[in-house]
């Protein structure tokens, strides 16, 4: 019998994600004035007030206020309003010396031994059924989200927009966990104050949802699912009514709430620990990471069709506790998932120093991550500017998102046999 199954995304401008974005943006400029910076930062935003707190252990001075508001006014919190704007809010930072107790887990005399920044498990996870070898419903509500931010800043199609939306996508599964068609599409997006009814007001949003957002969506998606969507969809557009009141005015937004759309809409695993305005040392956010590459290597390889990825540490500890690769009966090779996992430790060395030299960690990229998921992104080589108080100015070319790169598919298939 067939089955549903739904995720959910919010957009940049959703509380939690503001929050999110400017930690990391605080994480890229530590990292791009000191690279053996060590952060962990968290913000709390609501009406009118921004809230810095966290742990930082760096040679570099950084104008903390003057990031959050440029954070805010990037993601389009410009009018008073909104009772939360860039160039109004107040701006708190209590962030002090990271504990040396901590520390002293983590820096080594021999880098290669660098010790885990905490205990924990994490997961990654890839799936053949989308291109980017992510899961159908949460790619599609992180690209309806994606072409809804882009049509307020065009402020053309649809001029009402303001920053804050969620959205949620119920797909149909076949037993074979096959994709058959999207069941129901739920969009809730802040907007403009209405002269008129709330029933017209809402009969229009709906309206340029479905006839505007919705077939630019289907324009850049290959064919194959672009047939899930029917004229049988039920849409929920602003199912609660009016939405004026939004962003931290309407919600208080913390740091590290939205881990399931970060990361897999819900499909795999979580370990629980979030990965904004972490540095890399810290595993929540460097071993999620190497576990998505590692998964999404093993089924591009086509080792198998789906494939969980888990890693744990102790804390001060290199080498992982342990490594588990779970194919949920899908692998294509006469081995065990004990037997995969033991060759794929073989394969990726997953202590933190390994990862972060991989990976590339260690370089100002991670703003980009914190709105619309951390994994199925495009890799970019790009070049980013960075400014300090005393006027220094920073340029560097950096690798985004290589977490996703299909590098080791060929070792793969050598050391699988495929």
């Amino acid at each position: 019998m067939s089955y549903l199954f739904t995720s959910e995304s919010v957009s940049e401008g959703h509380p939690d994600k503001v929050a999110d974005q400017i930690s990391d943006a605080l994480i890229d400029n530590f990292l791009a004035f000191d690279k053996t910076s060590k952060v962990a930062c968290e913000t709390l935003v609501t009406t009118g007030q921004v809230v810095l707190a966290g742990e930082v252990k760096s040679d570099t001075y950084l104008d903390v206020q003057k990031i959050a508001r440029d954070v805010i006014n990037k993601i389009g919190y410009t009018k008073g309003e909104y009772m939360f704007d860039g160039n109004s809010c107040g701006v708190l930072s209590a962030i002090h010396e990271q504990s040396p107790d901590i520390n002293q887990g983590v820096d080594k005399a021999n880098p290669e031994e660098q010790g885990a920044g905490d205990q924990g498990m994490m997961f990654g996870y890839a799936t053949d059924e989308t291109e980017n070898y992510m899961p159908l419903a949460l790619e599609l509500s992180h690209r309806l989200l994606k072409e809804l931010a882009e049509i307020r800043r065009e402020n053309k199609d649809i001029t009402y927009l303001r920053p804050d939306a969620k959205s949620q996508v119920t797909i149909e599964y076949s037993d074979d966990n096959i994709p058959q068609r999207i069941d129901a599409i739920v969009i809730s997006t802040q907007h403009d104050d209405f002269d008129k009814s709330e029933a017209v007001m809402l009969a229009k949003i709906k309206k340029d949802i479905v006839e505007i957002l919705i077939p630019r969506v289907i324009g850049k998606l290959p064919p194959h699912i672009q047939k899930l969507f029917t004229d049988d969809i039920t849409y929920h557009i602003n199912p609660t009514g009016i939405f004026v009141i939004g962003g931290p005015h309407g919600d208080t937004g913390l740091t590290g709430r939205k881990i399931i759309v970060d990361t897999y809409g819900g499909k795999g695993a979580h370990g629980g620990g979030a990965f904004s305005g972490k540095d890399p040392s810290k595993v929540d956010r460097s071993g999620a990471y190497a576990t998505r590459h590692i998964a999404k290597n093993l089924v591009a390889a086509g080792l198998c069709k789906e494939v969980l990825v888990q890693v744990s540490y102790a804390i001060g500890v290199a080498k992982p506790t342990s490594i588990h690769v779970d194919t949920y009966g899908t692998a294509t090779v006469n081995l065990t998932d004990g037997e995969i996992s033991r060759k794929v430790e073989e394969i990726f060395d997953m202590r933190p120093y390994f990862i972060e030299q991989r990976l590339k960690l260690r370089t100002p990229i991670y703003s980009e991550t914190a709105a619309y998921g951390h994994m199925g992104r495009t890799p970019e080589v790009k070049t980013v500017t960075f400014t300090n108080p005393m006027g220094e100015t920073v340029s560097e070319e950096v690798e985004t998102f290589t977490w996703e790169k299909l590098d080791y598919v060929d070792k793969v298939k050598q050391v699988f046999q495929l």
